[in-house]
């Protein structure tokens, strides 16, 4: 038989894992390492020396494009159809199985998939049932309490609510869900693995049939596995050995939606034969940018162990950037991507990876500045996030009260018990008789059209509005956006969700504060108050449509959205302790180092050229902190770096920084204030009469002051 086209072009490791004789086999393929090759020749061996038919194979994959392009790639080597073989993903294997065995699954035939928009739809129609209010029984909250649940393998009656009322009532809405779908004839797609599972557990000649087909199991990113796909794999393969799992436990970044670790830790464990097959050459990315993420992840506990390497040369230095604060970071970003464009780079080719989606903003601003096209992938663009057009509708009905989608967008969020019967009221009167929505309700309000409760609650809404404008006068914008976010409740609202988006729209929110401190410093349109200018470059940047997916741009994205994916040239942003490895993660050695998988993660995505940045300054929460650079940033070999500019050497950016000459003063500059005592500059910003320094004092806290007026008198110097 010949198999040259099987095992032609595969290196050592890869030919040891597409031949490995028939047994649990465990493949640590590391990054840009080839695993989907691997997969796919494996297949092929297993059929053509094997002697495996078609449909005794199953092949698990993460998601359908990678499905279709196994099988794809299957055919094209062996130059042939196949047919029979179950390729797909979790939840289109189980969905297949359960068509098969709909009846003994306790299933209609035609059983119906609801998916995550039907699925909420439901659980708000239920709630409506239970006359639970959505504002304290969101149903995102619902929804992912009762998908967290199956996902864990638990229903209803396997939950302890305690002595717990919340966790009480959040119980019996998962119960009565069941019911409802029951009694539809549907299934969710958590459902879709829980009940295949549960076929298997309770029906030991379905189970058994199964066994006997399938001589072969093989996975993708076998790190990725929640606890019931990990259930359902165990369950199908019992103590044979016929499971060929492929994954990366430094590549594990998904622990925050059900993923666990100790899956592929443990496997050897589980399977006490299994063979170790470690995939270490890399084909993606230069020396210099291999021995940097490898340093990083070594630093990690319970690691299976590998380390990279390619044969393709040291490469570049990697770039290490410490900008003085985010702006300048984004402009350094923003530079670069320019010149590397103008030297014959794609900006298809270039992205820019960052830990919160916050981020992105000073990025987008940048860009947009410089007419560099970008794309946010898999994401949407700052001011186009919900959370963001939330506070911007409150912001344009103060501003203009006859603002009808700002009124539709406000009135009822966060939820303040104006019902859908109100709201039409409303708008049925503001229609016959040509009025805004503001002046309509305050009509129907003042006629008595209304419920008791329903004209409470309206009239509460308009309150808070005029109750707002009249303490906005004396601030300046970035406040006044800080003040409407607390006045809102929209700051309450989000971090009191818990759909797993909380803290992300948090950090948006802060973010949106800054956005408006940036907007102080900058011109106002002639006429206009500076929210009002505020207001018309948010709608434009949001009315700015972001590149097409076919478009050459820049790509934009979290890191978690970034696995998988590959590009000439990869900035990473904010490296810096408490945003990258985030807070949350600072004291939970788990998160920390899952945090570290995440920036090992980051830098394999780069082929060619890798830039690290961290700022000196970074405003976080409403207020200018000086974070330490990040953990990982000392963990990198000095030998493989660059620094583009030492660590407090400042050079301020062009146009939004006070130089030397114009006040004397500048970051890190201890001085003396008459009434604060003494502070450092943290920054300084504008020109002329209108020149402000940030300081922060030791006693006082930390104040802008304009320092025309502030008396400032320096203490100490420092070298620039």
């Amino acid at each position: 038989m010949d198999i040259t086209s099987i095992i032609a072009g595969l290196n050592d490791a890869q030919r040891a894992a597409v031949t490995a004789p028939p047994g649990s086999t465990l493949v640590l393929a590391g990054a840009g390492s080839g695993k989907t090759r691997v997969l796919v020749h494996r297949i092929a061996w297993l059929l053509q020396v094997e002697h495996i038919s078609p449909w005794g194979i199953l092949a698990v994959t993460f998601t359908n494009k990678a499905a279709r392009e196994m099988q794809q790639r299957i055919e094209a080597l062996l130059q042939q159809p196949i047919g029979g073989l179950w390729v797909g993903t979790f939840h289109g294997l189980a969905h297949r199985l359960l068509r098969a065995h709909w009846s003994e699954a306790q299933l209609p035939q035609g059983f119906q998939i609801l998916d995550a928009d039907d699925q909420y739809r439901l659980i708000k129609r239920l709630l409506r049932e239970a006359n639970l209010d959505d504002s304290r029984w969101p149903p995102r909250q619902v929804q992912r309490f009762i998908n967290r649940n199956k996902d864990e393998g638990l229903r209803p009656q396997h939950l302890d609510a305690g002595r717990d009322p919340y966790q009480r009532q959040m119980i019996s809405l998962y119960d009565n869900y069941e019911a409802a779908c029951q009694r539809a004839g549907v299934v969710d797609f958590a459902e879709l693995l829980l009940r295949a599972h549960e076929l298997w557990r309770d029906r030991s000649d379905i189970l058994q049939h199964y066994r006997q087909r399938f001589g072969a199991i093989l996975v993708d990113e076998f790190q990725d596995t929640n606890a019931i796909q990990y259930a359902w794999l165990r369950l199908l393969s019992d103590t044979e050995d016929k499971l060929f799992v492929v994954g990366d436990d430094d590549q594990s970044i998904y622990g925050w939606r059900g993923a666990k670790v100790e899956h592929i830790q443990q496997f050897q464990t589980h399977f006490p034969n299994t063979r170790v097959v470690r995939l270490e050459q890399n084909y993606r990315s230069t020396g210099n940018i291999l021995a940097a993420a490898n340093a990083v992840i070594a630093q990690n506990p319970d690691r299976l162990g590998k380390a990279l390497w390619t044969t393709a040369g040291e490469g570049e230095p990697i770039r290490l950037y410490s900008a003085y604060n985010e702006t300048d970071e984004a402009r350094f970003v923003t530079d670069q991507i320019r010149s590397l464009q103008v030297a014959g780079e794609s900006y298809q080719q270039m992205a820019i990876l960052y830990r919160t989606s916050a981020q992105s903003r000073q990025f987008e601003e940048t860009l947009i500045q410089s007419d560099i096209p970008y794309r946010i992938y898999g994401g949407l663009r700052f001011f186009e996030r919900a959370e963001i057009k939330d506070v911007l509708a409150y912001l344009r009905l103060l501003e203009n009260r006859q603002d009808d989608p700002a009124f539709e967008r406000a009135v009822n969020q966060p939820p303040r018990g104006i019902g859908a019967r109100t709201l039409e009221a409303v708008r049925e009167h503001a229609r016959i008789h040509n009025l805004s929505l503001w002046q309509a309700a305050q009509t129907v309000i003042r006629d008595q059209q209304l419920t008791a409760r329903a004209a409470g609650a309206l009239t509460r809404f308009l309150q808070l509005i005029d109750n707002t404008q009249a303490q906005l006068a004396e601030l300046t914008l970035s406040e006044q956006i800080a003040r409407v976010i607390a006045a809102s409740a929209l700051r309450d609202h989000f971090a009191q969700s818990r759909d797993g988006k909380g803290q992300d729209r948090l950090e948006n929110l802060d973010e949106l504060i800054h956005a408006g401190q940036q907007s102080d410093l900058n011109f106002t349109l002639e006429g206009q108050t500076p929210l009002q200018t505020f207001l018309a470059q948010a709608a434009l940047e949001a009315g700015d449509t972001q590149a097409s997916a076919d478009e050459d741009s820049v790509q934009l994205m979290t890191l978690h959205a970034a696995k998988g994916l590959e590009f000439a040239v990869v900035f990473i942003g904010g490296l810096e302790e408490g945003l990258f490895p985030h807070s949350m993660s600072s004291d939970n050695a788990q998160k920390l180092a899952e945090e570290r998988r995440l920036c090992y993660v980051g830098m394999t995505r780069a082929r060619r050229r890798l830039y690290l940045a961290h700022a000196e300054t970074r405003r976080i929460h409403g207020s200018v902190s000086l974070p330490l650079a990040s953990r990982f940033l000392r963990d990198i070999p000095a030998e493989t770096l660059q620094e583009v500019r030492a660590r407090n050497n400042y050079a301020h950016p062009r146009s939004s920084r006070v130089s030397h000459n114009d006040t004397g003063l500048y970051p890190g500059q201890q001085v003396l204030h008459p009434t604060f005592g003494s502070g450092v500059i943290l920054n300084t910003e504008g020109h002329g009469a209108s020149a402000r320094a940030q300081v922060n004092f030791a006693t006082a806290g930390t104040k802008w002051l304009i320092i025309a007026m502030a008396n400032l008198e320096p203490i100490a110097s420092a070298s620039t």
